[in-house]
């Protein structure tokens, strides 16, 4: 393998945790199965060279917003169920483009190396599932996903149940050995419709990811345009040391002794003119953000010179950018103090080695010592030392170069791009809002329609039919429900309740018997009586079976009619009977007078229709809501029933 420029490690993290705005992705070679083959190294090393040069023609002009995509061989993989693979991730920040630009690199890569299995995804999970949301089958979701889908072959697969049942979650190992026979690549392929969702996400690559970079002319110091001249992808760096700036950064750009050696008026550094490429995110930050001129920056066009004064303006953030991130680079890498310190420094806390001492105590001064002389002298200390100083050996370098603005001068540069988008973005956004509208409305109808083809209850809006609503709620009531929730009525193969409607009616009568009409006691201790609400003890009712027996229908009659009568004497005292509609729709008098009489005049309560009472509180329900989601609409939802708008509201 040819000796590995130094300076392409400018970026590199690998020490660094992944931050919540992450793309994580691997590649499975099919040989990486098969152990007993030739050195599995230098196979990676030989797959990585002929990945990195399929994808040189998307990438080589392409301006990142933190890190360039890069992959490592990973030949003695920590977990035994992962087979040797290709690794890598990358930080795309506030800019989304680069992780679907990452997307469309890797399906590019399966389909010239047919014979790989490719992970894909970030800190939400399965990113690739979100998008195509609305076209999986049932029974994927975040927990029966996981190793199950891949990029192969320039599609997307996802290993059915078929051949790995959703009750248990496969190895990466066993995953890959389903995707590499040939007779399950018709099985493990995902639906068209998934398919073409990808594919209209990522048609538009790469011209997409080349329209995202910006051109803009700048005027900045001889000193930074030599570092972007020779080093055009700095400026993602520049741009992050610029946007992230604090207190103590912001002490490195009122002094800038790097880029203008710290004196009074830049030294006489001249501004020169130069075209910066730049990703559309990058030039948003710089855009958006005010931030005076240090004293000892070169002096500035006037205000009155728009243009001009527009150029320097954006320059002189690039060039404190640099100056910033320049001396905390420096600094983080003589200490040696980045991200692997702090994981060691927490490991430290987490085992106890400080013994709860206060931080700034003496002794806990000298046990942070005593660590920081141990980290100085591991291996950690110097890989991390050398990861932080490559931005700056390389800046030290190209400065070093005997260059001067006579250099810069008398060049014929392209107008900047174009930046209505940064001020006009309204239209972009609604399209694409409307698009996600139209996915849901697309699938909606197709559930509808599905039900409909299931014979299911009509819920056109056009001919609504009110039964619908009695028969879904008969039907709900018959199901079960359990400790996961009720089931609705669209649900198939639900058995019904097992209530014994004897044994209930016998229970009841035996509760009313004890209590009795002389007992006026109050309903506390009831649950003492009783170890559980569905328990009764069978042998209070001794005296009760000591009585004559008699016929048990009609015994269950009379106390039906009795239970009825105590019933209809409670609500004769309450309004409650007001809110029920009855069958007759009127009440029926039992008596007439019209006479001041001593006698109460007896109300006969007529059957309630329980039909129209339901359908009528569901209707008061929904209207209630005003069109806003509220229990009627989620529940009849539910059932697979959508009513139609109010159309009384509002005149």
């Amino acid at each position: 393998m040819a000796e590995q420029n130094p300076f392409t490690n400018i970026f590199s993290h690998s020490n660094s945790p992944p931050s919540n705005d992450t793309v994580f992705f691997s590649i499975y070679p099919d040989f990486s199965l098969n152990s007993t083959s030739t050195p599995i190294t230098s196979q990676l090393q030989s797959l990585h060279i002929q990945i990195l040069q399929t994808l040189s023609p998307y990438t080589s002009n392409y301006i990142w917003q933190h890190q360039p995509f890069t992959l490592t061989p990973t030949p003695t993989p920590t977990n035994p169920t992962t087979p040797p693979h290709l690794s890598g991730h990358l930080r795309y920040g506030d800019n989304l483009e680069d992780e679907w630009f990452v997307v469309f690199l890797l399906f590019q890569t399966s389909k010239h190396f047919p014979n790989l299995s490719i992970q894909v995804n970030d800190t939400d999970g399965e990113f690739l599932l979100i998008e195509t949301a609305f076209h999986l089958p049932k029974w994927v979701n975040p927990e029966t996903s996981t190793n199950r889908v891949f990029i192969r072959a320039g599609s997307l697969h996802i290993i059915p149940n078929s051949l790995i049942p959703d009750t248990r979650t496969p190895s990466v190992q066993e995953s890959l050995i389903l995707l590499s026979r040939p007779c399950n690549s018709d099985k493990t392929v995902a639906p068209e419709r998934v398919q073409r969702q990808l594919e209209s996400r990522l048609r538009e690559y790469p011209d997409r990811a080349h329209k995202n970079v910006h051109r803009v002319r700048v005027r900045v110091p001889v000193s930074v345009a030599k570092v972007l001249k020779h080093e055009p992808c700095l400026i993602s760096i520049a741009v992050e040391g610029f946007y992230d700036r604090d207190i103590d950064t912001m002490k490195f750009a009122s002094k800038m002794e790097r880029f203008l050696g710290g004196g009074v008026g830049g030294r006489g550094e001249e501004l020169v003119r130069v075209v910066v490429r730049m990703s559309r995110a990058m030039y948003a930050q710089l855009m958006q953000q005010t931030f005076n001129a240090p004293k000892c920056y070169p002096v500035m066009p006037s205000r009155s010179d728009v243009s001009g004064y527009m150029e320097a303006e954006l320059g002189m953030k690039i060039a404190c950018g640099f100056e910033m991130i320049y001396q905390l680079k420096k600094r983080q890498g003589i200490e040696g103090k980045g991200s692997s310190w702090d994981a060691f420094r927490r490991s430290l806390e987490r085992s106890g080695y400080f013994e709860g001492l206060l931080p700034g105590s003496k002794e806990y001064k000298r046990l942070m010592q005593n660590a920081e002389e141990y980290y100085k002298n591991s291996s950690l200390h110097e890989r991390e030392s050398a990861i932080l100083s490559a931005p700056v050996r390389r800046i030290d370098e190209i400065l070093a170069l005997p260059e001067s603005a006579n250099d810069f001068k008398d060049q014929e540069l392209p107008p900047s791009d174009d930046d209505s988008w940064l001020y006009g973005g309204e239209d972009e956004l609604n399209a694409a809002l409307q698009e996600r509208q139209k996915e849901m409305e697309l699938y909606n109808s197709k559930r509808k329609q599905k039900a409909k083809e299931q014979d299911g209850p009509s819920n056109g809006s056009d001919n609504f039919d009110l039964k619908d609503i009695s028969k879904s709620m008969q039907a709900f009531v018959t199901k079960v429900a359990s400790y996961e929730g009720a089931e609705v009525p669209d649900e198939s193969n639900v058995k019904d309740v097992d209530f014994d409607v004897d044994r209930f009616m016998k229970d009841m009568e035996s509760f009313v018997r004890r209590r009795g009409p002389e007992d006026t006691g109050s309903d506390v201790d009831i649950e003492e009586e009783s170890p559980s609400d569905m328990e009764f003890d069978e042998s209070e009712d001794e005296d009760d079976i000591a009585e004559p027996a008699v016929d048990n229908d009609e015994e269950g009659t009379a106390f039906m009619h009795s239970y009825s009568d105590a019933l209809n004497e409670e609500l004769k005292g309450s309004t409650l009977s007001n809110t029920f509609v009855r069958a007759n729709e009127q009440y029926v008098k039992k008596s007439e007078g019209t006479s001041n009489s001593t006698e109460s005049m007896e109300e006969d309560f007529t059957p309630v229709d329980v039909d129209f009472n339901l359908v009528k509180n569901f209707l008061d329900s929904f209207s209630s809501q005003e069109g806003l989601p509220g229990p009627a609409s989620n529940l009849l939802g539910l059932m697979g029933l959508q009513l139609p708008p109010d159309a009384s509201k509002g005149k």
